[in-house]
C-alpha cells in the first residue's frame, strides 16, 4: 500500500509540473479579463480539453511508437529535447503573452493546447504511458493524471485570488521555479533513453 501510494504521488508531481501550472495561470489572466462567473466557465472548458487530450496521448504511446516505428528510448531522447527548450523558456521568461480576443474562444487554443499540453508535455506523456506496465500501474497512472489535471483547474479557478496573494512577479518566480524542475526531468529522460540504448544494442 504504501508502495503505491509513493508511485501515486511520484507520478502525480511528475505531471503536475509538466502541465507548467504558473505558466498556466499567468496565460489565463492575460487571455481573459471577463467576470468571475465567465472565467470559470472558461476554466471548466479548458480543464475537459486537457482531460480529453492527455489520456489520448496517455493510451495511445506504444500505438503511435509502433506505426512510426520509434523506440521509447529514441522517443525519451527527443522529448526530453523539448522538455528541457521549454524548461529554458520558463527559467528566461521568453514566453510571449498575447493580448485577450474577447471574439475567440480561447479555452481549448491557446489554453489546453499548446499553453498547458505543449510538445514537450505531450512528449512526455507518450513515454510515460508508454513505461508503465501492467494493470495496477496503468490505473495508478490514470488516477494519478485525472487529480494533476485536476489541481492544475483548481489553480485556474484560483487564479484571480492568487494574483492578489502573489502579484505578477510572484506567479512569474513560481514559473521559473517550475522550470528548473522541468530541466532535470527532461535530463532524466534524455539520461534514461541514452543509457537504454547503449545497455540494449548501443554498444557490444
Amino acid at each position: 500500500m504504501d508502495d503505491s501510494l509513493t508511485f501515486f504521488v511520484t507520478i502525480w508531481i511528475k505531471f503536475f509540473f509538466l502541465f507548467t501550472p504558473f505558466f498556466a495561470i499567468s496565460m489565463f489572466l492575460s487571455l481573459t479579463d471577463g467576470t468571475e462567473i465567465n472565467r470559470r466557465r472558461l476554466v471548466l472548458r479548458t480543464t475537459g480539453a486537457v482531460f480529453v487530450l492527455c489520456f489520448i496521448l496517455f493510451f495511445f504511446g506504444k500505438q503511435i511508437f509502433a506505426v512510426f516505428g520509434i523506440t521509447i528510448d529514441a522517443f525519451r531522447v527527443g522529448a526530453g529535447a523539448l522538455l528541457f527548450l521549454s524548461a529554458v523558456g520558463l527559467v528566461q521568461a521568453k514566453a510571449v503573452l498575447p493580448h485577450p480576443d474577447q471574439d475567440k474562444d480561447v479555452a481549448v487554443v491557446p489554453l489546453a493546447l499548446p499553453v498547458i499540453v505543449g510538445p514537450a508535455t505531450a512528449g512526455a506523456l507518450l513515454v510515460l504511458g508508454a513505461e508503465l506496465s501492467g494493470a495496477s500501474e496503468k490505473l495508478i497512472g490514470c488516477l494519478a493524471l485525472a487529480v494533476a489535471i485536476a489541481s492544475v483547474g483548481l489553480l485556474l479557478f484560483s487564479a484571480s485570488f492568487i494574483e492578489r496573494i502573489l502579484r505578477r512577479k510572484g506567479i512569474t518566480i513560481l514559473s521559473k521555479i517550475t522550470g528548473l524542475v522541468l530541466a532535470a526531468m527532461a535530463a532524466q529522460l534524455i539520461l534514461v533513453g541514452i543509457r537504454n540504448f547503449l545497455m540494449v544494442g548501443g554498444v557490444e
